[in-house]
C-alpha cells in the first residue's frame, strides 16, 4: 500500500527558528550518521523514516560520506524518497556535507572549489534530487584559504543546487569570519553544526553566544554521545553495539567507571522527570534558544520515538540544572 503520512503530524511539534532565518525546524531531526549504509536493511530505514515524517520531523541530515560504504545513506534515502516521500519534497529540510575523505586522490577531500561543487552534484544524483536544502561543508581546512570554500558554498546557493550554506565544526572565530564572506557574497549562513551534549560542552565556550549574536542557528550532533548518553551501556555492553565494533566508541569508554558513575547519576534525575536517560539529554542541549534543533540517529522506530519524546518536556527548574552539572562534566567519555 502506498504511504499516507499521518494528518496531524504538524500539530506534534514545536518547530523552532534558525538563528534570524525564516526557516523552521523540529526541535529533534533525524541524523544518517549511523544506521542507515549498504549493511542495514531498507525495509528498517524506510520504517524508521515514514515514523519521523509521521511525528512531524521534517529535517534529513546527511553527509557524503555517511555509510558504509560512503554515499549509500544518500543512496538508501534517495529510494526512500522515491518510494514514498517524493510527494512531500517541499514539506522536507534536506541538508547534506563535505569536508572528509570521499574519494581518492587529492580532489575527493577538504574545502577546495573543485571537491565541494563536485561532490555536491554527486550526492544530489545519489539522493534524486534537484536541490539540496542546506549544503554545509564539514569541517575546517586551515590548507585552503576561506574565501574559496565559502565562495563555493555561495555559488552552490546562487546556483540554484542548495537554497541555504551551512558550515560544521567551525571554531568561533572562524565561524565569524564565514559568516560575513558569505554575507559578503550575498548568501546568509544559515546554520552551524557543533557537537554538542552533556558530556561534551565544548560549545558553551563561545560559540553558540556567537551565533547567537550574528543570527546563526545551531544544528547540534552526538547529543547522546555516541549512545553513552542512553541507558544502553549501564549495565554492561551489548553485544552487536556500536562499543563493541570500536566505531566511534570502544568498550573502554562504555565501561569507564567515572563515565557510569556519572551516567547513572543523570539517569535518576531523568527518571525523576519522567523521561529517559536519552530524552533528558535531548531537552537538556534544546534549552538553549540558539539550539535549532538536534541531531540524532535511530536503529529502530522505538529507538526514534523514544528520542522525539524529549520534545514534550524541555523546561528545567535551576535545582535540575545545579544536580545536572554536578555529573554533566565536559570531556567524560572521550577517548583517552
Amino acid at each position: 500500500m502506498p504511504y499516507i503520512p499521518a494528518e496531524d503530524r504538524y500539530e506534534q511539534a514545536p518547530y523552532r527558528r534558525a538563528g534570524r532565518s525564516g526557516v523552521l525546524l523540529p526541535p529533534v531531526s533525524l541524523g544518517f550518521w549511523h544506521n542507515f549504509g549498504g549493511d542495514r536493511d531498507l525495509a528498517d530505514m524506510r520504517a524508521v523514516v515514514r515514523r519521523a515524517f509521521d511525528l512531524g520531523v521534517t529535517h534529513f541530515d546527511l553527509a557524503n560520506n555517511y555509510g558504509p560504504p560512503y554515499g549509500s545513506a544518500e543512496t538508501n534515502l534517495g529510494t526512500i524518497l522515491r518510494a514514498d516521500l517524493s510527494r512531500h519534497r517541499d514539506e522536507l529540510i534536506i541538508s547534506t556535507k563535505a569536508g572528509y575523505d570521499m574519494w581518492p586522490g587529492p580532489y575527493g577531500d577538504h574545502g577546495s572549489r573543485k571537491y565541494l561543487l563536485a561532490s555536491l552534484d554527486q550526492s544530489l544524483g545519489r539522493l534524486g534530487l534537484d536541490y539540496l536544502d542546506v549544503f554545509y561543508h564539514h569541517r575546517e581546512d586551515p590548507e585552503t584559504p576561506l574565501e574559496e570554500t565559502m565562495g563555493a558554498l555561495a555559488q552552490a546557493v546562487r546556483s540554484g543546487r542548495a537554497l541555504y550554506a551551512g558550515i560544521s565544526n567551525y571554531s568561533p572565530e572562524r565561524t565569524r569570519q564565514a559568516a560575513r564572506m558569505l554575507a559578503d557574497m550575498g548568501v546568509p549562513l544559515l546554520l552551524h553544526q557543533p557537537s554538542y551534549s552533556m558530556f561534551n560542552r565544548h560549545v558553551e565556550n563561545g560559540l553558540l553566544d556567537m551565533l547567537a549574536d550574528i543570527g546563526v542557528g545551531a544544528a547540534v550532533f552526538s547529543p547522546l554521545q555516541q549512545g553513552l548518553l542512553t541507558d544502553r551501556y549501564l549495565h554492561g555492553v551489548p553485544a552487536g553495539s556500536r562499543a563493541t565494533e570500536g566505531r566511534f566508541l570502544t568498550e573502554d569508554q562504555a565501561t569507564d567507571q567515572t563515565y557510569l558513575e556519572r551516567a547513572r547519576g543523570l539517569q535518576e534525575i531523568a527518571a525523576s522527570r519522567g523521561q529517559s536517560l536519552a530524552q533528558m539529554a535531548l531537552s537538556w542541549v534544546l534549552r538553549n534558544p540558539t539550539v535549532t534543533t538536534a541531531l540524532v540517529g535511530a536503529s529502530s522506530v522505538a529507538q526514534l520515538e523514544d528520542s522525539v519524546a524529549a520534545r514534550e518536556n524541555l523546561e528545567f527548574a535551576d535545582d535540575e540544572l545545579e544536580a545536572i552539572d554536578a555529573f554533566a562534566v565536559d570531556g567524560t567519555g572521550a577517548r583517552r
